[in-house]
Formats: C-alpha cells, structure tokens, sequence
C-alpha cells in the first residue's frame, strides 16, 4: 500500500514538473506527439495500438536521474564484466554457434570472438535484455524532458520498427532507457544496423540469435572494421619512456615500430609484434597505478558503439581470451 502510494506522488511529482519545463501537460503532449509520427510516416494504427495504451513509468524517471557516478576503477570493472564464468561461457558458445559464426564473419569481416564479446558483454550472451517496454520507457523520457528531443526522436524510430513489423508493442522489451535485444541497440541503432540474417521477414534481435550476431557484426562493418587486425594490447614502458600524459591519446598515432623506439613493450617486456600497423598509447589509471594500452584503429570502433574506454577494452579483453582460433 505504502509502495502504491509512493508511485502515484512520483507520478504527481513528474506531472506537475513538466507543466513549468514543457508547459503541456501530458496529454496534450502525447496528443501533439502522435500528430508528429502521423507526420513522419508511421500509420495511424501503429500509433493509436501503441500510444493509447502506453503509461508513464515512475521507475525510468529514477533510473534516469540518479544514475550513479562510475565509481569504479578500471580493475574492478574488468573483474566483474571479464570474469573467468564469462570466459568460460563466451568459449562455450563460439564452440556451440561455430557454423553460424563463421558464416556471419565471412560476410561481414569482423572475428568471431568480437562478436561473442560484445554479445557476451551487452547481454550475458543473450540472456539479460531488459525487462522495460520499450515504448513506454522513451515515452515517458521524451515528455519528462530533460533529453526530450532526444528520446522523441528515439521514441519514433521505436514506432517506425513496429509499424515495419519486425515485432509487436507488447514484445519490445529493453533496458530503461530503451536499449534493445541481445545487441541492446537503440531505435536508431536498429533502423541503421539490424540484419534479418534468417531471411524470416523480421529483424529480430530479441529472440533470433542469428539475426542479433548478424546486426552485431553488421554495426562493426558499417564503422569499417578491419578484421586482419585486433583490438590493442595491455603494454608496459621502461625508464626510457619520455612522453607526457597530453600525449597518450587517440590523436597521437605512431607506428608500432615507433612506439618500440620509445620504450613500449609488451606487459611481459617483450618486443612489441613487428608488424606495419599504427596504434595510439593511452594511459589508464587504476587505483593509483598507471596502466597502459597500445590500441589500434578497431578500439576506436568499439568506442562507436559505446563511448567507454573500460568498455573497449573489456570487449578486446573478453574476445582475447575466448579466441580459438
């Protein structure tokens, strides 16, 4: 009871806010909306077996407020999303989805084991993604209005995939903030990346593995993959090492040859591989230690499909160690 009655004074709460932000209230917002995807081609019926029955959702306003601070560091993180349960897991299925994988990579050039570690990452291999309607969820972001344009136009494409019929309001199902599938693409990511790689009509990277480490692999190519090279590598310097820290970024690009001159070394202090390829060194502090990594141009890849550093060089880290090959 005392819960019910928390959610309807949030509700109340976010109502009476937006009045001073949007000067709508909701449903003459929502009313105004559904002109707009009328407008922007969606039909009528998409909009009214959607819309009509969406409900603004107490909780992603929460989510979206009090995102927590990254706290982190970085060995913390790769501890809990690099684990030895999720090696162990990502090498069970590449050997369980093989003939899949091998296909999907001859098409795309991307590596399987980017594939798996991004699958592996995003979703636990397919098995967390997101137990939020989608729709409701960038409904309730887009009249909230702190990104609103934003997740408008994010709430559109959401309508666009449906009224395309890839899958039905009541199905599309993703995180809060309405990230979707097993890939937990965006709207827009779906409209731009999705693959329908078992030819059944629908793009659905909900429930069709095959379809979601096809949109996998297709995001990497759009972004020009190189699938002759890696990701990086963790590295270590000598005492000879004389650059300072505003120039380990991902402008700074050097032959590797030219990194070996300037003491980087492998993290066991080996050579670094002699090969005719150009990385950028950058610097990570963990803890109080500094850590580096020699990363080449598909780190700058992954970065597209999620801005984090420690993300990249999870997924490099987590495809590492699950490679058969």
């Amino acid at each position: 009871m005392a819960s019910k009655l928390y959610f309807t004074i949030l509700i109340f709460f976010i109502l009476t806010t937006n009045l001073l932000s949007n000067e709508l209230d909701y449903h003459t917002w929502l009313e105004k909306f559904k002109i707009r995807a009328e407008k922007s081609g969606i039909s009528k019926i998409t909009i009214d077996e959607t819309l009509n029955q969406v409900k603004i959702i107490p909780r992603v306003i929460e989510l979206d407020r009090k995102q927590p601070e990254f706290t982190l560091t970085l060995s913390e993180y790769l501890n809990r999303v690099v684990s030895n349960q999720r090696r162990k897991k990502g090498i069970s299925k590449i050997r369980e989805n093989w003939i899949l994988l091998e296909n999907v990579s001859k098409k795309y050039k991307v590596q399987p084991r980017f594939i798996v570690a991004l699958w592996g990452i995003e979703t636990d291999f397919g098995r967390i993604s997101g137990g939020f309607p989608v729709i409701d969820s960038l409904v309730t972001l887009a009249y909230d209005g702190r990104r609103g344009e934003y997740f408008s136009k994010e709430l559109l494409n959401a309508l666009r995939i449906i009224d395309d019929g890839h899958i039905s309001y009541d199905k599309m199902m993703g995180s809060w903030a309405g990230a979707m599938g097993q890939t937990q693409f965006m709207p827009s990511s779906f409209l731009g990346y999705a693959e329908d790689y078992n030819n059944d009509g629908k793009k659905d990277i909900w429930n069709s593995k095959e379809d979601a480490l096809a949109s996998a692999a297709n995001y990497l190519s759009k972004l020009k993959w190189d699938h002759n090279e890696t990701w990086g590598r963790e590295v270590k310097i000598n005492d000879d090492f004389n650059l300072i820290d505003e120039e380990l970024t991902l402008k700074n690009k050097k032959k590797i040859s030219e990194w070996q001159m300037l003491g980087v070394r492998r993290i066991d202090g080996t050579d670094l591989p002699k090969k005719n390829i150009e990385g950028y060194l950058i610097k990570i502090n963990d803890n109080n230690k500094a850590r580096y990594f020699l990363v080449y141009k598909n780190f700058k890849r992954i970065l597209k499909w999620n801005t984090s550093n420690y993300f990249a060089i999870a997924v490099g880290m987590l495809s590492d160690s699950i490679s058969i090959n």
